[in-house]
């Protein structure tokens, strides 16, 4: 089979079979079964994701019941216990054994709770691969899995052409910026001259290429709890203690929080639940938050006035409050040295190229470890690869050029004899 059939049919099976942050258990056993019998040495689990510094994981719960699912629905067993409890990064390996950089490619794997389009005209409903549960590939993630099984299988192919060291990093939890910080503090990137993550779409036409997406903004989730006192709303209103007036309050004085000077910043209250009943006073409320800034700092200055805000709605309602950061991103800004010899990957496979982009635009937990390897010394980037989109990223229509696959795996593997060979 061709490799260009081989990511057409490994991408297919992923977006059959999405999985949530943390709980990719049969997308990580597959991957990792595939890479041992390249010839990769492998770390799974927990050898390559520190526990302390995973945000938003699911429930042990939830956890459970997925490794099940994992089980009955193809997940290669041999590696399955290995991210039972919901660490499921990898680290792969190749080690030419010559003198060399050592240059490291990240891929993510995870998928979003979204429901996939059953639109007649939907590619994956008519070719047979739309998702099997309530989850969905909404952007390309499948994708960029293929991707990096694609690139791990030219490198093997073709060691004689590289030297120094290769490691190939399939991240889980991207979605919510949750998963990139463990696996940075787990030592994942500790040694590496180059890093290059990829995305596949976000914009950017078919056959084109940008070596450095540099418009990453900041983020933190939030997750806030308000804990009140529950009381009849006629019979004893002055017994209770209103947690849903205080998350309102705190709803509505969050999206007063004033403007910074420094630049473009961000705030979003996307969900609120509170209460029981019509006569009820609420004794409980919740609230998912997402603050945003251009830089790290911005984007600290909005967290710590939403935490103010949010102490103080608290305070004025005599409810108590928790809150947990469930996500979060830096600021970034790529190698214009490391990008520039991405072009010239690029342009080997015909793409029409452009080296930077600074323009702001979502979130990336990849920044953590682009900012790990600048600091260490090193350089990093974040490039795209253009393709055709059915809908727009986290659209329940969502879909790729599936032809937009291999030049990808070509410029990524002509990057790393490129950059393994300086």
């Amino acid at each position: 089979m061709s490799l260009h059939s081989q990511l057409k049919n490994w991408r297919r099976d992923f977006h059959q079979y999405p999985e949530l942050g943390f709980l990719e258990m049969r997308t990580s056993t597959i991957v990792a079964d595939t890479l041992v019998k390249l010839g990769y040495d492998i770390k799974i689990g927990q050898d390559v994701m520190h526990p302390d510094f995973t945000m938003g994981k699911p429930s042990p719960e939830e956890t459970a019941a997925h490794y099940e699912w994992a089980k009955d629905n193809g997940a290669v067993l041999k590696y399955l216990d290995k991210v039972s409890e919901g660490y499921t990064g990898i680290a792969a390996t190749l080690n030419t054994g010559i003198d060399g950089p050592t240059v490291v490619y990240r891929f993510d794997m995870d998928a979003l709770p979204i429901y996939e389009s059953e639109s007649a005209e939907h590619f994956p409903l008519k070719q047979g691969f739309r998702s099997v549960n309530n989850e969905m590939h909404a952007c390309g993630h499948d994708v960029h899995t293929s991707i990096g099984l694609g690139l791990a299988t030219l490198l093997m192919e073709n060691k004689e052409k590289l030297k120094g060291t290769v490691k190939i990093l399939f991240q889980p939890a991207e979605e919510g910026t949750r998963g990139a910080r463990s696996m940075v503090e787990a030592g994942a990137v500790v040694d590496a001259d180059y890093f290059i993550a990829s995305h596949i779409g976000t914009g950017v036409p078919f056959n084109h290429f940008l070596g450095s997406n540099n418009g990453f903004l900041a983020t933190t989730k939030l997750d806030v709890t308000f804990k009140g006192i529950s009381s009849h709303a006629g019979g004893q209103p002055e017994e209770g203690k209103n947690a849903m007036l205080a998350a309102a309050n705190a709803v509505i004085n969050l999206n007063a929080i004033p403007r910074h000077s420094g630049g473009a910043t961000r705030i979003n209250v996307g969900e609120l639940h509170a209460g029981s009943g019509r006569n009820v006073i609420a004794d409980r409320a919740s609230l998912k938050i997402e603050t945003r800034g251009t830089t790290s700092e911005l984007n600290d200055y909005m967290k710590q006035y939403a935490e103010s805000i949010i102490k103080g709605a608290a305070g004025m309602f005599q409810v108590d409050y928790h809150i947990e950061i469930v996500g979060e991103g830096k600021s970034a800004e790529g190698s214009t040295e490391l990008a520039t010899v991405l072009v010239e990957a690029a342009e080997s496979e015909q793409l029409v190229t452009q080296l930077e982009e600074n323009k702001p635009s979502g979130s990336e937990d990849a920044t953590f470890f682009i900012n790990r390897v600048q600091e260490q010394g090193g350089q990093a980037t974040y490039c795209v690869f253009g393709t055709d989109l059915a809908a727009g990223h986290h659209n329940e229509a969502f879909d790729v050029n599936e032809d937009s696959m291999m030049p990808a795996v070509q410029t990524l593997f002509n990057s790393a004899v490129l950059l393994t060979n300086k």
